[in-house]
């Protein structure tokens, strides 16, 4: 959790948990992974009303919780694309989560 940053509401006994959904949703749905701008990943997941509606609802806590996150959910019929996209003071914590999911993948 060396990445969350100071401003992130989420209790600090909670973080754990929310690590491990995102762990989750990297290692059984990522199919591909592309840093399109130094504020800017794109996730591709497989595809799939069930998966789209835990990563909605999963994106949707995030952002509740660290507000300068922007997640934007593109589904098409085998995948779904995730946008994800920080401030540049955020960009520490944008590598954070794609080391993470680079790992939680392999």
């Amino acid at each position: 959790m060396e990445w969350a940053p100071a401003e992130c509401a989420l209790p600090t006994e909670e973080r754990p948990l929310r690590v491990a959904e995102f762990d989750e949703m990297f290692a059984t749905a990522l199919r591909g992974l592309e840093r399109v701008a130094p504020t800017h990943l794109r996730l591709t997941l497989d595809g799939g009303s069930q998966v789209e509606e835990t990563v909605r609802d999963l994106t949707a806590r995030e952002t509740s919780c660290c507000s300068f996150f922007a997640f934007s959910l593109t589904p098409s019929d085998t995948r779904l694309v995730v946008d994800v996209e920080v401030p540049s003071a955020h960009v520490k914590v944008l590598d954070g989560l794609q080391a993470r999911a680079a790992q939680a993948a392999s």
